[in-house]
């Protein structure tokens, strides 16, 4: 059904030429501040892609975003005491 989609943190040196990253996969996010960008792209294609960015000459450093690997579905450690004092 859907790909799986694995993200990217780019550091780069040069802006202007870090907007050509979106043809190795979908750029959601751009900082001039920073000089970073977060990139996503298939699982299949990633480890090619990767290799291919990091040979780009205005590439600092590239680092995987581990958004997908935190746990997001908490559980209360303390029972709701409100259920106590029901209406």
């Amino acid at each position: 059904m859907f790909a799986e989609r694995i993200g990217y943190i780019v550091w780069f040196n040069d802006w202007k030429a870090a907007r050509g990253l979106d043809k190795y996969g979908t750029l959601h996010y751009m900082s001039r501040k920073m000089n970073y960008a977060v990139l996503y792209m298939n699982a299949e294609s990633a480890e090619e892609a990767v290799r291919n960015m990091q040979r780009l000459p205005f590439v600092h450093k590239i680092e995987r975003s581990y958004r997908g690997d935190i746990k997001t579905e908490y559980e209360k450690s303390v029972p709701d005491k409100t259920q106590f004092y029901g209406l």
